[in-house]
C-alpha cells in the first residue's frame, strides 16, 4: 500500500521539485526537518459518557442537538490544533517543509478508522469540496446518465449540474420513498434499480439525508449495482459516489462494509473533527476514471511542470488540492480519528442509535407532532426531523431555543423541517427535556 508514496517521495528528492515545492528557498537537509507530529492522546478514561462530554467546551446552559452543523472540537482536538499553530507561528518555513509527512499522518489516521488503504484517501475542506472534486473529476462522456436522488443536498445537485454542463452528460433526480417516515430498504433499492438505464456511469447517493433523517441501505444498493454491473465493461460500469457526511462519525461502517466506489465526507460534523476538513476516498480499481481537477504540489502536476517527467497517478496525493491551507487543522484530523476509536466507533454508534430512538419513542406519542425520520435503526442515524402542529420549523427552533435552551436546527430544503440530532454530546435527560417541550408547543 505505502509503495507508490514512497516512489513518489522518490521521484521528488530527485528532482527540482524537492527544493522548488519547499517554497522556502533553502536546500532540504535532515536537521531542518520538523519531526511528524504524533497524535495527542485522549485521556486514557473515555468510558463514561460524561467524561466523553467532559471533553467539549459547549455551553452547559444548552442542549445542544445541532452540534453537528459545523462540530465543537473535543479537547484533543482542540490541543492539536493550538500546538500546530504554534509550531506555524515560531517558524512556518521549516513546518510546512515537511507538509507531505504531516498529510500522511492524517491519512494513515483515516485510514486506520475507515479500514481503507492511505493512498486512497485525498485531503479536502469540505464535503462540498469533495463532492464537487469527485463529480468534476470523473471522466464523463456526452451521453453518459448519472442518477442522483431528490433528497439530496445542493452541494451534490449543483456539483453535478456543474459536472454535466461540462462534459455533456445527463443528470437524473428520482424519488427513493413518497413518505421518509414509511420509507423501506426494499422500496429504496428497488427504485436505484429501476432508475439505472445502459448509460448509466454513476449512482451519486447521499448515506443519511439531511433533508429528512432516512440513512439509506447502501450495502444493499452496493449489491444491486454489483448485479448491474457483473455484465458490463469495466468503462461502462456503474460507480456508487456516496456522500457520507451525516453518517461518518455516526454510524460505524466504512467503505468496505458500505461497498461504495467513492466516499466523500467533511470531517467537522459527527466526528467533531477541526473545522474546514474533510476527505475524499475513492476505490483502488475506480481511479481509472477519475481525474484531478486542481493541481497539487507534491503530482504529475507538479512533476510535469518542472521535469516533463509525471509520476505515477496515487490518487490520494494527486487529488488533493495544493495551495497553501489553514495546516494547523488538517493535521489535527489525525486527533480527531484517534479521539473516536479511542472510545470506540461501534460504541459511539450503538449511543447515536440509542438517543435517536428513545427520541422518536417520545414523539411518535404526541399527537400534534409528526415523526419525518424513520423509527427503524437501519434506516436512520442521529437525524431526527419532525413537524409540530400549528408551527412554522423556524418558530419551533426559536421556541426552543428561547424557552427551553434546546438548540436545534431547520432542515435546508424546499420543505424545511425541524431537526434534532442527538450525538456523544447530548444525554438522555436532555432527549426527554425536548420531548417535554415539544409537548408544551399545542
Amino acid at each position: 500500500m505505502t509503495a507508490p508514496t514512497l516512489d513518489r517521495r522518490a521521484f521528488l528528492a530527485g528532482s527540482a521539485l524537492a527544493g522548488a515545492l519547499a517554497l522556502t528557498g533553502c536546500p532540504r537537509s535532515g536537521s531542518d526537518k520538523t519531526p511528524a507530529a504524533a497524535p495527542i492522546e485522549p485521556p486514557a478514561d473515555l468510558s463514561d459518557w460524561t467524561k466523553v462530554r467532559a471533553q467539549f467546551v459547549l455551553d452547559p446552559k444548552l442542549a445542544h442537538f445541532a452540534a453537528f452543523v459545523l462540530a465543537a472540537h473535543p479537547a484533543p482536538v482542540r490541543a492539536a490544533i493550538a500546538r500546530w499553530r504554534d509550531k506555524l507561528d515560531a517558524n512556518a518555513a521549516t513546518v510546512v517543509r515537511e507538509e507531505s509527512t504531516h498529510d500522511d499522518d492524517v491519512r494513515a489516521a483515516a485510514a486506520r478508522y475507515l479500514g481503507v488503504a492511505a493512498d486512497e484517501i485525498a485531503l479536502t475542506d469540505s464535503t462540498t469540496m469533495g463532492l464537487g472534486l469527485t463529480y468534476n473529476g470523473l471522466r464523463l462522456r456526452p451521453g453518459d446518465h448519472v442518477l442522483t436522488s431528490t433528497h439530496d443536498f445542493l452541494s451534490t445537485h449543483e456539483a453535478l449540474r456543474l459536472a454535466a454542463e461540462r462534459t455533456g452528460a445527463e443528470v437524473e433526480r428520482v424519488p427513493l420513498y413518497d413518505d421518509p417516515a414509511a420509507a423501506s430498504a426494499d422500496e429504496i433499492v428497488s427504485r436505484v434499480r429501476a432508475a439505472v438505464r445502459p448509460a448509466t456511469r454513476v449512482a451519486a447517493l447521499t448515506w443519511v439525508h439531511s433533508s429528512t433523517g432516512v440513512k439509506l441501505p447502501i450495502r444493499k444498493i452496493a449489491e444491486s449495482l454489483r448485479e448491474v454491473n457483473s455484465g458490463r465493461a469495466p468503462e461502462d460500469r456503474v460507480l456508487l459516489c456516496v456522500d457520507a457526511v451525516h453518517g461518518l462519525g455516526a454510524e460505524g461502517a466504512g467503505p468496505s462494509e458500505l461497498g461504495c466506489d467513492a466516499f466523500i465526507s467533511g470531517t467537522h460534523k459527527w466526528l467533531f473533527g477541526p473545522r474546514g476538513t474533510g476527505l475524499v476516498w475513492i476505490r483502488r480499481d475506480a481511479w481509472a476514471a477519475f481525474t484531478p481537477i486542481i493541481p497539487t504540489f507534491t503530482g504529475p502536476s507538479a512533476g510535469a511542470w518542472l521535469t516533463g517527467r509525471p509520476a505515477p497517478f496515487v490518487f490520494g496525493l494527486d487529488a488533493t488540492p495544493g495551495g497553501y491551507k489553514a495546516f494547523e487543522h488538517r493535521w489535527a484530523v489525525a486527533d480527531a480519528f484517534t479521539f473516536h476509536l479511542m472510545i470506540g466507533k461501534d460504541r459511539v454508534a450503538a449511543r447515536t442509535r440509542e438517543l435517536a430512538t428513545r427520541l422518536k419513542d417520545g414523539l411518535v406519542a404526541l399527537d400534534h407532532v409528526r415523526l419525518v425520520t424513520p423509527r427503524d435503526p437501519a434506516l436512520s442515524a442521529g437525524i431526527v426531523c419532525l413537524e409540530v402542529a400549528g408551527y412554522e420549523p423556524a418558530e419551533v427552533v426559536t421556541a426552543l431555543r428561547e424557552d427551553h435552551g434546546i438548540v436545534a436546527s431547520v432542515t435546508p430544503y424546499r420543505e424545511p423541517y425541524v431537526r434534532l440530532g442527538t450525538s456523544i454530546v447530548t444525554t438522555p435527560e436532555q432527549v426527554d427535556a425536548a420531548t417535554r417541550a415539544l409537548a408544551d408547543l399545542r
